[in-house]
């Protein structure tokens, strides 16, 4: 199945806006099994706009649409969807209902230009857009559909997480996606080891590789008429030859794991932060009931916050630096006794692209996990750039944590 995006609105082509909502959905589509063929950038243009939806219509069978929904004039994708699919606009009594209770506390909000937006194609199959006011839209073309979105981010990834993709979950009902997530090992190696069970596949299967921040996740996804049961097994076959590097059997982000079993253990867990600045907190928090296991942080950038704050005697800084074992065991065991949670984990590095020595190259990290059964850390080597230093740190962190959980 072939999919295109098409991003409508003068700003993105002028550079006002940079357009992160494209990268954001290939991901998702990438997780569906979705091939996608091409992204596409118009202006508020109505023969620009139907061009664009001609050459997409010849290429894929699913085609999604951000931008140009809002009340103002120069929001016309509404408009010309209806010309495109022959239709005309009607008044819809549910998004009516869903405005009016979405701003009945700003009633200056709804003016007749808001009065627009409970307009919809009479042939438009309409969806809750829960977080905004412009309705989601999905139109049929053929065998092909269409469905479009907000261009406010925010409002985009709730309506692809919430309506689209759920809907083209149902569209594409005979696709069937099991994911095992390794670490440990390289892509090619794993490659490698895969080399015999992927030549044995059958045509129906197929195995893909998605590699990040140390994390491999392997999707096994099964296309047309191989029954669920017969895609189980050949899951199980997959578990078997990757036992070895195995973190975990399903899709969940790392974070939701530890929180999952934090949470069924009613343990918790908090962190003392240093190169990564915060980062692990934010994805400890990330999802919700987060707060059932996760207490807080200490983010200790400078060494005057490890030392009031953290306890770490500045002549241990002197003599080990920062970025070392003795500091952030002192970092782990401080944080947790002083949040008095189960767990915790510090992180103390040279994330770049300054700072780094002849012994302690940029990208060195040191990650400590302090447990009831005692306190251990371990040195990494994460690259050179920044962002990416801090994010595998983050997720070196949690594959340690869960480890330990595990035993």
């Amino acid at each position: 199945m072939r999919a295109e995006i098409i991003t409508i609105g003068d700003e993105l082509l002028i550079g006002q806006v940079v357009d992160t909502n494209s990268a954001w959905i290939a991901e998702k589509l990438n997780e569906y099994g979705i091939e996608l063929y091409q992204i596409t950038s118009v202006h508020d243009q109505r023969e620009h706009i139907i061009a664009a939806l001609d050459e997409a219509f010849g290429r894929a069978d699913i085609v999604l649409t951000t931008g140009g929904l809002g009340p103002t004039k120069d929001d016309i994708t509404k408009h010309v969807l209806c010309e495109y699919f022959g239709t005309h606009l009607i008044e819809d009594a549910r998004v009516r209902t869903h405005i009016e209770h979405l701003y009945s506390n700003r009633p200056d909000v709804l003016n007749r230009l808001t009065a627009t937006q409970w307009l919809v194609p009479e042939n438009a199959e309409i969806l809750e857009n829960r977080v905004g006011s412009a309705p989601l839209m999905v139109f049929h073309h053929g065998q092909q559909l269409l469905a479009s979105m907000p261009g406010v981010p925010y409002e985009m990834k709730i309506a692809m997480e919430e309506q689209i993709l759920p809907y083209i979950g149902r569209a594409t009902a005979s696709i069937i996606h099991k994911t095992l997530q390794v670490t440990g090992i390289s892509e090619s190696a794993l490659a490698i080891l895969l080399d015999e069970y992927e030549a044995s596949m059958p045509a129906s299967l197929h195995l893909a590789y998605l590699p990040k921040d140390g994390v491999i996740r392997l999707r096994l996804s099964a296309y047309g008429d191989l029954p669920e049961e017969g895609v189980t097994r050949w899951f199980g076959r997959l578990k078997v030859l990757v036992k070895d590097y195995l973190i975990a059997d399903t899709d969940e982000p790392l974070e939701v794991l530890v929180g999952n079993i934090l949470k069924a253990r009613h343990q918790t867990i908090s962190t003392a932060e240093s190169c990564t600045g915060g980062k692990l907190a934010a994805l400890l928090n990330k999802h919700a009931g987060s707060s059932a296991f996760y207490w807080g942080s200490i983010i200790s950038y400078d060494n005057s916050v490890k030392e009031h704050l953290l306890g770490v005697p500045e002549e241990m800084i002197k003599k080990h630096g920062v970025v070392s074992e003795e500091v952030v065991r002192v970092m782990a065991e401080s944080v947790r006794k002083q949040l008095n949670t189960d767990f915790s984990i510090a992180t103390s590095g040279i994330a770049g692209p300054s700072g780094g020595t002849e012994t302690k190259p940029v990208g060195t990290v040191w990650i400590a996990w302090a447990t009831p059964k005692g306190t251990t850390a371990e040195c990494f080597q994460l690259g050179k750039l920044r962002e990416q230093v801090t994010d595998r740190a983050c997720t070196k962190a949690l594959i340690g944590l869960l480890k330990r959980l595990e035993e």
